[in-house]
């Protein structure tokens, strides 16, 4: 495990998880969330965010978290492991809106960029099942088997990953 693509539904714990992951393997993290977002959520140009992921993703060793569903290609090229974070609907919304209250105007996803009630993301959120899931799992069966492929479906899974891989 020298490669490891983190992804699933906001609220999933992908963030983490990833933190998780890079304390007990030492690889270095990237959120791609910090990545992309300029101070005010503002984001890159398309060009511009597309070169900065394929340099992390061409890097010996990583692990990257977040979606970013046109560009699961860049990193699943390069993967040797992915991980699913594949939790209930249910949970990550609670999550979701408990990180919105609890960090309220507080900078966690990416600096300048204060927690905040986005409804363009709930509803994203809501709909990944139907828009967001099916994409994933294209980008996942046009690379199969060329890299591990996990799916954590509850919390559970999760926190039992941790002594599976020690």
């Amino acid at each position: 495990m020298k490669r490891v693509a983190v992804v699933g539904c906001g609220g999933a714990g992908k963030s983490t998880f990833a933190k998780q992951l890079h304390e007990v393997t030492g690889l270095p993290l990237y959120h791609l969330d910090q990545l992309h977002w300029r101070p005010g959520w503002v984001a890159p140009p398309e060009d511009e965010w597309r070169s900065m992921q394929l340099e992390v993703a061409a890097r010996k060793e990583w692990i990257i978290d977040g979606n970013y569903g046109k560009e699961f290609e860049i990193r699943f090229a390069r993967a040797d492991t992915v991980i699913v974070l594949a939790l209930p609907r249910r949970v990550c919304i609670r999550r979701v809106l408990w990180r919105m209250v609890t960090n309220w105007h507080t900078d966690v996803q990416a600096p300048g960029c204060p927690e905040h009630i986005d409804f363009e993301f709930l509803h994203w959120l809501w709909r990944f099942p139907y828009d967001a899931r099916p994409r994933l799992d294209e980008a996942l069966a046009r690379h199969e088997g060329q890299f591990d492929l996990v799916e954590l479906k509850t919390s559970r899974q999760v926190r039992n990953y941790f002594g599976a891989i020690h």
